[in-house]
């Protein structure tokens, strides 16, 4: 049985035209230079003196700012597809810095055919895929759609989207990496899934930055899952699996260039830590001599982990900036994708063991009955006749095709052409005829092989004029659409056989180049010393430019990781003064009991390699657990619980008494009054001009003041009645 062959990560590169902003800011001209041909791309350091050498860099294909959707789907993404239509796993993801067209690539303007993205023309070639396949096939197709936002898997799919709760990754043995609970939904046609993907889109995090009015904030996922059952040849269905991830990736960022606070700050220091973790699994898969690959440092990298170095087919499409002030990101970019191309995938096809081997011996048995039959062609030849009876083969063998009756013409022509040649040799070597007999019978041959060869000639012609004429006319049985679908098929195939030669010529040219420089040396040859002297001299250059060039992207390299550890030490500090803000908060509010039982109930997951919380009481011994009802206390007739006795001993809100002083009273001491003598009152008022003046009612009604947090006391009828007759029984003493 045959290995599983190895493949490598295909990486493209494509490069966005300049913006408005920066050709406002003054941005002449770009640092990016693509060579279409040879897959190059020559980078230049805008801040460096002119003699520096540019940096070069090698993929599998590369687009400048004046290509189209198209072109890259069709030469890049289409065989992947088809992969996948047989069974085999793939996955398209798109890296790159905040801005540089990484959702305009992977999705682009839905409406405009000319600008569609990779993800809805792998809608329409699947569908139509499964529109023109033989009726005895069937297929189902799924669709999910999910974001690592905040390092937490959320379903875009799910209505309560806001609310959902976090997702948890699975590992399965057989199938791989999983999102638990992920909804799935069951598509019929290209409007159904785009409609789909309309709806995920909707609920997916995005934000306005410096760099982006919408950039993305958070990794989407948009996985399609294909299967197929056909009839083997044992008569029963088999089925196989193709998976397809679309990966669109949030681009990487910095601060000092997005100008991002508070929420986004936090989004952006997730976006480059899982965008690190991404990193260090590619730089780990690409060494080869690491033993360790950390793909649980992340989300990201936990679901890519079949895609990077495991069963599937994997294309990533690097997207870069031309702006001279975008230089450090576009080269950490290509350095990236560089180190990319030398992972290594063991792609499969997904489909039952018993299915596979059942393949691996049909290849075996369809090899020997072709060696076989090539023996039995070879050793064991009879004779054609004339009124058109063909070769006798194996009654396995099937000869009623088109294919078959011009073989089987052709080796007719060849015989007869051999059996002429052999009667002329007799002809000529019979001494016993005479001269004429010799030219008659010589002409007369030659006159048979001269219409044998018209015969075969016409015979050529009337085929082709019936293969035109077939084309043109509809079969019956065929209606119009399927003659449609044929001549699209047909198309298709013409433009993958364009773009599979396209690429065969890039990777010649490359290999020539590699091969001209290591036998450059070993076709030289020098008539003198001083030839010998400038070549050598010329070479010693050369070596000693690529040292330079050595040293400057070491050089680069340093200053990149200085780079980086001071952003992300500067990230540090902010998240760690809000960090300390937070403790702040709950070692001066949160009560010493409730923090220790929020603690309790903490518990670390390795799998998701995060911190939970378990439940108040777990489900599974819910009923076990379940404690028994408090007795009555003392002169209550239901139970009262223990926050029901504090607050009675405290008063309302004794929750946070001793914290919120917005519940506290003040305590105020009642303001000091004097009562007044009326009797002395009422001797210095003895003037019946003053009966009714506003002192002596005053007077009469002076009464002690309240304080203003004391509760006024209610006045009955009764009181009220005795005091109305005091007040007359004192007004007429005095008149008297």
């Amino acid at each position: 049985m045959s290995k599983n062959k190895s493949e490598s990560v295909k990486v493209v590169v494509r490069c966005r035209p300049l913006n408005r902003k920066e050709e406002s800011s003054g941005s002449v001209g770009g640092i990016v230079e693509m060579d279409l041909k040879l897959g190059q791309v020559i980078l230049r350091n805008p801040r460096a003196p002119p003699s520096e050498p540019q940096k070069t860099f090698t993929f599998d294909a590369v687009y400048d700012a004046s290509s189209k959707q198209g072109d890259l789907y069709d030469e890049s993404v289409r065989p992947l597809i088809d992969s996948v239509l047989a069974g085999f796993n793939g996955t398209i993801f798109a890296y790159g810095q905040t801005g540089t067209g990484k959702t305009y690539t992977m999705q682009g303007a839905w409406l405009d055919s000319e600008k569609r993205g990779v993800i809805p023309n792998a809608f329409d070639h699947i569908f139509t895929h499964i529109s023109r396949s033989q009726s005895d096939r069937q297929y189902l197709v799924r669709a999910s759609y999910l974001e690592i936002y905040l390092e937490e898997i959320r379903d875009l799919l799910d209505p309560n989207h806001a609310n959902a709760r976090a997702l948890e990754l699975r590992e399965n043995p057989e199938t791989g990496v999983y999102v638990r609970d992920l909804t799935s939904c069951v598509c019929k046609s290209i409007k159904e899934i785009e409609e789909v993907m309309n709806v995920g889109n909707q609920a997916r995090a995005v934000a306005a930055t410096d760099m982006n009015e919408h950039s993305s904030r958070s990794h989407a996922l948009f996985l399609i899952t294909v299967e197929c059952s056909q009839p083997g040849p044992d008569g029963r269905k088999h089925i196989r699996v193709g998976r397809l991830n679309l990966v669109d990736l949030a681009g990487s960022e910095r601060q000092a260039k997005t100008g991002v606070q508070g929420e986004r700050l936090k989004e952006a220091a997730k976006i480059n830590l899982s965008l690190s973790a991404l990193g260090n699994v590619i730089s780990a898969l690409a060494d080869g001599r690491s033993g360790h690959v950390p793909y649980r440092d992340s989300k990201l990298t936990r679901l890519l982990q079949d895609s990077l170095g495991g069963n599937a087919k994997t294309v990533m499409v690097a997207t870069l900036g031309p702006a001279p002030h975008h230089y450090d990101e576009t080269l950490t970019t290509l350095r990236y994708a560089n180190r990319a191309k030398n992972i290594q995938n063991q792609p499969r096809v997904n489909e039952d063991p018993k299915d596979a081997l059942l393949r691996e011996f049909q290849k075996e048995i369809a090899r020997l009955r072709a060696q076989l039959n090539h023996r039995k062609w070879r050793n064991k030849q009879k004779k054609e006749q004339v009124d058109g009876e063909g070769w006798e083969i194996d009654g396995d063998e099937d000869t009623e095709g088109d294919e078959e009756v011009e073989k089987e013409a052709q080796e007719y022509v060849k015989q007869e052409e051999q059996r002429l040649e052999m009667e002329k040799e007799a002809i000529r070597d019979d001494h016993f005829l005479m001269a004429e007999e010799k030219q008659r019978l010589l002409g007369e041959k030659e006159r048979m092989m001269g219409d044998l060869r018209k015969e075969q000639e016409a015979t050529e012609q009337l085929t082709a004029k019936y293969k035109a004429m077939e084309s043109k006319l509809l079969v019956g049985g065929k209606n119009i659409m399927d003659h449609t679908n044929e001549q699209q098929k047909m198309l298709e195939m013409k433009r993958q056989e364009i773009a599979e030669q396209s690429r065969n010529e890039r990777e010649i040219q490359q290999q020539m180049l590699n091969q001209d420089e290591e036998t450059l040396e070993l076709r030289e040859t020098f008539t003198s010393l001083q030839q010998e002297v400038e070549a050598k001299t010329k070479k010693l250059k050369k070596l000693y430019a690529k040292l330079q060039c050595i040293k400057a992207e070491i050089h680069d390299v340093n200053e990149e990781h200085v780079r980086s550890r001071q952003e992300l030490e500067q990230t540090q500090n902010e998240l760690t003064r809000e960090l300390k803000f937070k403790y702040l908060i709950i070692e001066n509010f949160i009560p010493p009991e409730e923090k220790n039982k929020i603690m309790n109930r903490l518990t670390f997951d390795p799998e998701e390699d995060q911190w939970k919380f378990q439940p108040l009481v777990p489900t599974e011994s819910k009923c076990s657990q379940m404690k028994k009802r408090p007795t009555s206390a003392v002169g209550y007739k239901r139970p009262i619980s223990q926050y029901a006795r504090v607050a009675i001993a405290m008063g309302a809100h004794s929750r946070y008494r001793a914290e919120n002083i917005m519940f506290l009273e003040l305590d105020m001491t009642p303001p000091t009054t004097v009562s007044l003598d009326r009797s002395a009152e009422a001797e210095s008022n003895q003037s019946p001009s003053l009966d009714n003046s506003p002192t002596k009612e005053r007077g009469g009604s002076i009464r002690k003041s309240r304080s203003w947090y004391q509760t006024p006391k209610s006045i009955t009828s009764s009181s009220s009645n005795l005091s109305l007759v005091a007040c007359h029984a004192a007004t007429r003493a005095a008149a008297q």
